[in-house]
């Protein structure tokens, strides 16, 4: 009877594990690379270990073939995938606004490494992106993101697999929304820098003489600075409502 009740064991936590530690490779902050991957490992186990007596009664019985092990396992990575997944595509409507804000304030080849993004990205856009993150944390959103993984059993089944079709249209139509979130975010600069390319436009055919781009850029690279510092509170609790308001549609109560 102590064997098997090990061996279960054993098996529900192998099969959270699956979920919980793919999510948390995948989503910001958690998986970041500035995290060493043992502090992760350590962080995924415990989690698992916490939530293995209490989600066990929605995970399916013990598989008595290999192949059946194998594929539950593989469903839940790809849903663990998918949970993490779609964080970093919300992280990415900012990603979209820094990087026009780079272009409309003509410092888009000043380039930095991104902690969040995890790679080149314009300075404006690593700034707007570190500040994003701090603000997940700093308001406790990131427990949302947990939360989110936890009740998603009751969204995702074990036993009823991956659904890859309904996975792949969400992540669509998200990454979609998070493209229009990020021009949106961006707009007070746009309007702005199209406004201030006319009147350098026009400036420049009313005098010819006038260096338009050394006289302009300066002046167009503190505006844009400017507006950005006035703005950056409205364009953070933008992104903030659009992050939180995804993540509670993965908050159902088990059971609910």
């Amino acid at each position: 009877m102590l064997s098997q009740l090990v061996n279960l064991n054993l098996f529900a936590f192998l099969l959270i594990f699956a979920r919980v530690g793919m999510a948390f490779t995948l989503m910001p902050g958690f998986g970041s690379q500035q995290v060493p991957v043992k502090a992760r490992l350590v962080f995924a186990l415990l989690v698992s270990l916490v939530l293995t007596p209490i989600l066990r009664p929605v995970l399916p019985a013990e598989p008595t073939a290999v192949s059946v092990l194998f594929l539950l396992l593989l469903s839940e990575s790809l849903i663990g995938a998918f949970l993490g997944t779609i964080p970093r595509i919300f992280m990415g409507a900012l990603q979209t606004a820094g990087t026009i804000l780079a272009l409309v304030s003509s410092m888009a080849n000043s380039f930095i490494q991104d902690p969040i993004s995890e790679q080149q990205s314009a300075v404006l856009s690593t700034f707007v992106s570190t500040v994003a993150i701090t603000l997940v944390f700093v308001t406790d959103t990131h427990h949302l993101m947990l939360k989110a993984v936890v009740d998603s059993y009751s969204l995702f089944v074990p036993a009823d697999g991956a659904n890859i079709p309904d996975m792949s249209n969400y992540i669509a139509l998200r990454v979609a929304e998070s493209f229009r979130i990020g021009v949106q975010i961006a707009s007070p600069l746009i309007v702005s820098g199209i406004a201030y390319y006319l009147g350098l436009g026009i400036m420049g055919r009313l005098m010819p003489q006038l260096p338009v781009f050394f006289f302009g850029m300066p002046i167009q690279i503190a505006m844009q600075i400017w507006l950005l510092i006035m703005s950056l509170s409205a364009m953070m609790m933008v992104f903030m409502q659009f992050f939180e308001g995804n993540l509670y549609n993965f908050t159902v109560p088990l059971g609910g």
